[in-house]
Parts: C-alpha cells; sequence; structure tokens
C-alpha cells in the first residue's frame, strides 16, 4: 500500500433505496478510498442452491473502480442462507446448549462437511466473479471467526482422534514420560495413550478415568480443567485450520498485488477489551499477509484510548508489521455518538500505533433487524451529520499529509507475555470467586498502568518466544499454565541479562493444567528469589512498603475498590491505595529482597512484593493484586532497573512514537480530555499541521480531545 486507507463497510444490499451514485460522491467529499463489501450477504447473491446472482456486487466494485475507491472483497461464509439450514440442519452447531436455531450470524459447525461444501462453492463462485475487477485490492477471509463453541458428536469424534494423534506422538518421540509414570497408571487403559491421558489429566479423580476410546465422555460436561482446557485449545486450532483453509482457496484467485486479510475481535465486555480465548490470533496470523482487527471502545467521557492502543499493539505484534482496523465504530451505540473532536482524535491514535488503514463499521445506519442502532457515519436520514463532518477533515487531512504517517514503524523495549492457556484454566479456577478475578482483567490492569505511563509495549505468545532477546523487559501476567520450555527461557534470559516483571498465578500448572508438584512458582522459584505453598483472598489487608522506591508522601490506605475489568485508569483523588485487591500468594523469601510485605496480624511474615538479582538480570515478583497507584510505581522500579527512561508526560496526554518510511520519528501527542493541554516536548521538528518549526521545550497546545503530530528529523 503506497496510502492511507481510509474506508467504511458499505452495503447496497441493505440500502432503503437506490443512493449509490450519492454515497459515492459523499465519500469522495470526506476523503473515504476505501470500502468492504460482500461479507454479510451470502442470501442475496446465492438466493436459491447454486444460483448466484453478483449484480449488487457488480454495480459497487464497477462505480467504485469509476471514481477511484477501492474495495476489500469478504467471503461471506459467517452467516448461512435459509436454504442450507432448511435442506442440512446439521450444519448449525452443537454446543453446550444444544443445538441453535436460525437466525443469528456464527451459528453453524465450521467442520460440517456440508457446509464446508457450500462454502467452498460460494468463495470460488465470488472469486471467479469478482478477484479480478480491478477495483479489489484485497480479500477478507469471513468475519471475526471463532469456533462458535461448536462440539457435535462429528467435532467430539474429530476431538478424539486429536488426542490419539497429539499424546500417541508424545510418548513415541518422548518415551520417557510414559516409562516414568508410576506402575499402578500402566496397563489398565486398552493402551498407552490412554494411559497417559488418564494420568496426566488426572482422571481417577471422581471415577473419570477413561479404559476405552468408545468410552470417552461428552466434553461438554466435564468437570476436568485439563479436559476442558485442551479441548478449548482444539476448537481454537479448528479456527486456525477453517481460516487457513479459505486463504488456501482465496489465493488461487488472486492478482500479486492483492492482499488476504481478516477481521479479528477481542474479548467483549460491552466494548474490545483483553484476549480472545476462543480463537488464536497468533497462529491465524500465519494464513494472512496483513493482521486485520475490529476495535470498539467507550466514548464520551468514557473515552480513553486505551482499548485502541491494546488492539493495536497486539495486532501489530502478530507479524511485527503494520495492520489495518477493519472495524471500528464512528457512532456505533447511542452511547458511543463521539463528542467533538472525539472521531478525528480516535483516527489518529490509531494510526500512532501502527495502523495503515481505519475503517468504520459501517457507510450507512440499518433501517430494520438487529444492528439497527448501531449507527453508521451516516444516520438514518443519509444527511451530513457532525460525525460526518469529522470524518470529512480526517480523510481529507489524510490525502495531504498522509504520506508522513504511513508504515510507522516501532521498536518497543517491553513486550507482555500472554496465554490462551492460561486465560482458559482461569476461567474454570477463579484467581478470586468473590470479585470474579480473570486473567484479561489481570492482564488489562497492567496494560493500563502502562499505557498511563506512555510506556509503549509489543505482545509476545509463547509460540514466539525466540523473541525475547529483543526486550529489555518481559511482563508476565498470571501465566498459570507455563510449559517447561517457557519456564526454561525465561531462566536463561533472566541469567543471561534480562529483566523480568511476573504476577502472581504464574508457573503453577503445566500447559495440561496439571499443577506441578514443586515448589511454586515451578522451575523459577531461584531465578524470583521467593517460593509460596500458600495464598488467601484478602479481608481488609494492605501492605508495608518496606522499599523508599514504592514510597511517596500521598500514599495511604483506602479501602476504594481498583482494578475491576470495569474500573477508569486511576484514583481521583491522585492517593494510592495500600489495600490488597482480591489475591493474596503468601511468599517466603530466599535471595529476594522485599519491597512490600503485608500488614496482618495472621500473614505478617509473608513477602508481597519481592525483587531479585538472578545472574547478570532480574527479577520482580508481584504477589498480590494491588492498586493501579500503587502498580504505576512497581512498574517505574521495574523499568528504571532495565534501563528503560520513562515519559515525563502522563495520560490524558498521550505520547506515542515511531519511524516512519523517510526515517524520521513522529511523535504523537493525543489528548484524551475535554480541557485545553499544553506540552513541552524535548525535541526540534515541524509540526504535521501547518508545518511550523518546533524548537526543545517550545509550548504546543492540545485542544480539548484534540491531536498534535511532530515529525523529528534525524541527522
Amino acid at each position: 500500500m503506497d496510502r492511507l486507507l481510509y474506508g467504511v463497510a458499505y452495503y447496497d444490499e441493505y440500502m432503503p433505496y437506490d443512493r449509490l451514485d450519492k454515497d459515492i460522491a459523499m465519500m469522495k467529499k470526506a476523503g473515504i478510498n476505501l470500502v468492504r463489501i460482500g461479507e454479510s450477504t451470502w442470501s442475496t447473491f446465492e438466493p436459491h442452491e447454486g444460483e448466484f446472482d453478483f449484480s449488487h456486487l457488480d454495480r459497487v466494485m464497477d462505480a467504485m473502480h469509476k471514481e477511484g475507491i477501492s474495495v476489500i472483497l469478504g467471503t461471506p461464509t459467517y452467516a448461512v442462507p435459509t436454504w442450507m439450514v432448511k435442506s442440512h440442519p446439521d450444519v448449525l452447531a452443537i454446543t453446550d446448549k444444544g443445538r441453535g436455531l436460525y437466525g443469528p450470524r456464527q451459528i453453524m459447525d465450521i467442520t460440517n462437511p456440508t457446509y464446508l461444501f457450500y462454502a467452498e462453492r460460494a468463495i470460488r463462485s465470488m472469486m471467479e466473479h469478482c478477484a479480478f475487477h480491478p477495483s479489489v485490492i484485497g480479500v477478507q477471509i469471513d468475519n471475526e471467526t471463532k469456533a462458535y463453541g461448536t462440539a457435535g458428536p462429528n467435532v467430539q469424534e474429530k476431538f478424539k482422534k486429536y488426542l490419539r494423534d497429539k499424546f500417541g506422538n508424545l510418548i513415541f518421540e518422548n518415551p520417557e514420560l510414559y516409562d516414568n509414570m508410576p506402575d499402578l497408571y500402566k496397563g489398565v487403559s486398552e493402551d498407552d495413550i490412554l494411559d497417559y491421558i488418564n494420568y496426566e489429566f488426572g482422571f481417577d479423580y471422581w471415577s473419570n478415568r477413561i479404559n476405552a476410546w468408545e468410552d470417552f465422555p461428552d466434553v461438554r460436561g466435564t468437570i476436568n480443567g485439563s479436559l476442558s482446557g485442551e479441548f478449548k485449545r482444539f476448537q481454537r486450532a479448528l479456527c486456525t485450520e477453517f481460516l487457513t483453509w479459505q486463504s488456501e482457496i482465496v489465493r488461487e484467485y488472486l492478482r500479486t498485488d492483492q492482499f488476504i486479510t481478516h477481521n479479528t475481535d477481542f474479548n467483549w465486555i460491552g466494548y474490545s477489551f483483553g484476549i480472545n480465548g476462543e480463537t488464536d490470533v497468533c497462529d491465524n496470523a500465519n494464513a494472512l499477509d496483513i493482521v486485520g482487527v475490529d476495535i470498539y471502545h467507550p466514548s464520551q467521557k468514557k473515552l480513553t484510548g486505551m482499548e485502541i492502543a491494546f488492539g493495536g499493539d497486539v495486532s501489530r505484534s502478530l507479524k511485527q508489521d503494520n495492520y489495518f482496523v477493519l472495524e471500528t465504530q464512528a457512532q456505533g451505540y447511542p452511547g458511543w455518538t463521539p463528542f467533538k473532536g472525539q472521531l478525528r482524535l480516535q483516527a489518529y491514535a490509531h494510526l500512532a500505533n501502527g495502523a495503515d488503514m481505519v475503517e468504520y463499521w459501517h457507510w450507512h445506519s440499518l433501517h430494520n433487524s438487529m444492528e439497527t442502532y448501531w449507527k453508521g457515519v451516516l444516520s438514518h436520514d443519509f444527511k451530513e451529520n457532525d460525525t460526518y463532518k469529522a470524518v470529512l477533515k480526517v480523510g481529507n487531512e489524510w490525502k495531504s499529509i498522509g504520506n508522513k504517517l504511513i508504515h510507522l514503524n516501532k521498536n518497543n523495549d517491553v513486550a507482555i507475555l500472554v496465554s490462551q492457556e492460561s486465560l482458559s484454566a482461569i476461567e474454570r479456577f477463579l484467581i478470586d470467586e468473590k470479585n470474579k478475578l480473570t486473567y484479561n482483567a489481570v492482564l488489562m490492569k497492567l496494560y493500563n498502568c502502562l499505557y498511563r505511563m506512555n510506556i509503549e509495549c509489543d505482545f509476545m505468545w509463547p509460540q514466539q518466544i525466540d523473541r525475547i532477546n529483543d526486550y529489555k523487559l518481559i511482563i508476565i501476567p498470571a501465566m498459570y499454565c507455563m510449559p517447561q520450555d517457557i519456564v526454561d527461557a525465561i531462566e536463561t534470559y533472566v541469567r543471561n541479562g534480562g529483566h523480568v516483571l511476573m504476577t502472581f498465578k504464574s508457573a503453577f500448572a503445566d500447559e495440561h493444567v496439571k499443577v506441578y508438584s514443586d515448589e511454586a512458582p515451578h522451575g523459577l522459584s531461584k531465578v524470583f528469589g521467593i517460593s509460596y505453598s500458600q495464598f488467601s483472598w484478602p479481608d481488609g489487608d494492605s501492605l508495608v512498603i518496606c522499599d523508599k522506591a514504592l514510597e511517596e508522601e500521598n500514599c495511604k490506605k483506602s479501602s476504594r475498590e481498583c482494578g475491576s475489568e470495569n474500573s477508569n485508569l486511576g484514583n481521583a483523588d491522585g492517593g494510592c491505595s495500600l489495600e490488597v485487591m482480591n489475591f493474596m500468594e503468601l511468599l517466603k523469601t530466599d535471595t529476594a529482597a522485599v519491597l512490600a510485605s503485608y500488614d496482618s496480624c495472621s500473614f505478617g511474615e509473608y513477602a508481597a512484593i519481592t525483587c531479585n538479582d538472578y545472574g547478570n538480570g532480574h527479577a520482580t515478583y508481584l504477589g498480590c493484586d494491588i492498586s493501579n497507584e500503587l502498580l504505576e510505581r512497581l512498574l517505574e522500579y521495574t523499568l528504571k532497573k532495565a534501563g528503560i527512561e520513562t515519559d515525563d508526560l502522563r495520560y490524558p496526554i498521550v505520547h506515542r512514537r515511531g519511524v516512519n518510511k523517510e526515517g524520521n520519528v513522529i511523535h504523537y501527542y493525543l489528548n484524551f480530555s475535554d480541557s485545553v493541554k499544553s506540552i513541552t516536548p524535548n525535541l526540534e521538528g515541524t509540526v504535521i499541521f501547518g508545518g511550523e518549526k518546533i524548537n526543545n521545550h517550545a509550548e504546543l497546545a492540545l485542544d480539548a480531545w484534540g491531536v498534535q503530530i511532530i515529525e523529528e528529523v534525524m541527522f
């Protein structure tokens, strides 16, 4: 791509009357240079089995091409037509709630042979008819793909084969795993593979032992965390297999200048939040040329930009490259209608994280059906409104300055190691039952603090552990399931001079959710200089700060709750709570220094936060859930240990940076507040808006919800 892409999803099929020419004229005026079409309307272009009519797509592609607007073509496979379900009701997925009813999207079994037959025919028909159209620059495969909970008899049979293959190969290649099992587990089942699975998964509990493959029970009813975790891993692999299958079909038809992408999404709590446990974005990325993402976030007074940054950092990290925002809100929910300046701020926030495209879902608001009140750029009357005028401002700015902002390259010193196996395991074994403390809550609390401190970071998955030495600091939130190879990699990294911050509930179980039988944290006690075997839920417990690095005059005890999934980015009063939130491990120190201990008549002898020199590196351990403000102080301490400079600016001023294609550093200053702010950047360069030269410590004004961008020329 040689230009920033600014676009909308467009559905000619949904329009109450023909207005294609009018829409295109409004798009051109607003600087829109891209539309996404086709992914939602299978039943329109195949109204009856085997009868294809692409007239809606043809007229849109022809009209867009005439006006120089590019097209991303979406395969329509996430919403099946009525005729398919009527003739073949087995295409609907059977989940833990039974078989679904027709109506919603994403209700099919993505492994069903009948569904796959019709899906392949639809994809090939669309590609044969549309892919070579000169307007089409790329193809989006499917839409927000997951396994959709599919767990019918055919899926369960596939799962049994998966277990046989995986664990059969495992003990064939590592016979010591079987040989080292206690003798009483051997020779009981019909084969060695089942013996090993029974032992590794602990199936003897509550008489869950399986001694013959034909006796394998319905996984949906399992009480076993290892089995449910393995099934979730299998379901994620089904999703990857499905996307890879689609990618291979589509690639047969593409020109060399066309790309394949996919719009992955995140966990959802009313907006995008945290890692999605239903799909493995790291493995899925191998099927794509360009990573795509859907990012939806709070707006109005709740707009912080954190979700935009998180989604961008995750997406950029998958291929260590720029990415596409294939869906984000223009108006969206009624509570998301942007304040003046917010839509422009949001658009630049995406670019500041490395996006090369921002695309709104969608152009126009729907006049019926489920998403009638999920509003697009235009409202139901199709007239210009404040949102459209904001889009117009952004689109025309990008036509002027986009060449300075495209292909932003980042080189971060910090990475967060994430684990979907841990996410799934902690869903079953919540860290704190009372307060529903989840994996994503721990992850996002850490990310919130980094974001607030203007510390940019990458993400890393276990599959990418070979990247560990690219970073000065690795942060590990609640990695409950930590395979031995990851344990070994962390030990080597720290011994050779790396720095790690790891939280509670890490290195507690292996990749099969089997709790390690040695002292916790498994294999890393010497690295962190601590061990523990007991933990508790706090009952009014607080902390005693034992190191001046964490002290501050305004640090005070507080009963105010902190750290829930819906928490804001800090205490309104600026104070620091020393209350232990939700969970506490009772740490015994060996070589570690104590940064904080428990202020408790029962647990006062135990450490809560520690630091340890190990080899040439340093390891910090957080043994309890703490307030955002104290966590920021701990992060500052750890960053300093790792030799990473912190930014003087703090939220609500967000400072993101990267190198543009000309080799100059681009600094984004984003004001996520409703008041005017001023900054004094310590650099020399050119203000992108207007071309004004700026010298060291010159004052620069930021409007409410405003943006300033400086190009720092590197000599």
